[in-house]
């Protein structure tokens, strides 16, 4: 699911090693956050960025990969999810 962002991340030349993207897909499995897209960006940043002249470049990755995500609503969300009827 994150391959496209760190693809993005790599276009951008963030230097981003295998192990700090499984540190990243750790946190997010871990459920360190959750509906937030600033919690997201800010664990992404912290997992994926060692130096900080990287991160005008990790944000136009991240931007490149999550272009147009904080305008899909919850509602939207939980009508694509098939849940069971209560």
């Amino acid at each position: 699911m994150f391959l496209p962002f760190f693809a993005q991340l790599r276009a951008h030349r963030v230097p981003v090693s295998l192990r700090e993207y499984l540190a990243f897909l750790e946190g997010m499995s871990a459920g360190l956050v959750t509906y937030d897209v600033e919690g997201f960006y800010y664990l992404a940043r912290t997992a994926l960025v060692q130096d900080e002249r990287n991160i005008d470049r990790f944000d136009q990755a991240f931007a490149a990969a999550f272009q147009g995500l904080e305008t899909i609503s919850i509602d939207e969300v939980l009508e694509a999810v098939d849940l069971p009827a209560d």
